[in-house]
This record gives C-alpha cells, structure tokens and sequence, in this order.
C-alpha cells in the first residue's frame, strides 16, 4: 500500500525567497510552480536528489496556509506517502481509528489523487496520502 515518503511539505512567508533559498544551498532544481485561487496556495515543487519538498506559501490570510503561518510560523506543514491505492488506504485508517480530514480523494497541486489525516491522529503531524 504505501509505497514510501512521497514529499514532505514546508509552508514558507516568501515563496521566491525560498525558492531561491533551497536552489543554492541545496543545488534543488525547481521542477513545477501551480497556484490554487480557490484553497489560497500557492506551491513550488523541488527536487533535491531523489527527495521532492513542496513549498506552500499563502496567496490570502484566511486560506489554510495563511492560518498555519499565524498560528506556527513557517516550517514542516506536512508529510506525503505515496500509496497504490488511495482508496484502499482510507478504508485502512479509518479502520485504524484514523480521523481524516478528506473522506474522499481529491485533486491535488501535484496533479494526483490526495487526501489528509487529521494531524491528531498521527502524533501532531498532518499526514497526506498521495496516489502514485
């Protein structure tokens, strides 16, 4: 089912700045930028080595990023696990006790199915499942 760590998700103030930032000290190579007017993200997707980060900026206050960056400040927003079957991956966690976010896959920024465990279910940390 799960097939290992997809991405791992950084919620930044300044997109360009960070972008900029994880290019020269770490060599990543910026492979995708999408915005989302409707959740209010922005994201740029790196790839440093074999590992993908995803950096989420806030395009208005009150989206769910905007919210985080207030309440925490930037840093780890998420972690992604890609998985074979997104469907078969929410019936295991709920069985699991696992309170989601998404009871149904949706259409993510990186063009795949996603959805999200609650955060409070996972030791605090916001967990999303990607379909590879």
């Amino acid at each position: 089912m799960v097939t290992g760590i997809h991405h791992v998700g950084v919620a930044v103030t300044d997109l360009d700045e960070s972008i900029q930032l994880y290019r020269s000290a770490f060599g990543a190579e910026l492979v995708h930028r999408v915005r989302n007017e409707t959740d209010g993200i922005e994201a740029a997707f790196i790839h440093t080595g074999s590992g993908e980060i995803e950096l989420l900026s806030a395009t208005s206050p009150d989206s769910p990023i905007g919210k985080f960056l207030a309440k925490r400040g930037p840093g780890l927003h998420h972690v992604a696990y890609g998985v074979t079957d997104i469907a078969q991956a929410l019936a295991d966690a709920r069985a699991f006790g696992l309170e989601l976010i998404d009871d149904e896959p949706r259409m993510g920024m990186h063009g795949s199915l996603i959805a999200f465990v609650h955060p409070k279910s996972l030791g605090g940390v916001l967990t999303e499942f990607v379909a590879i």
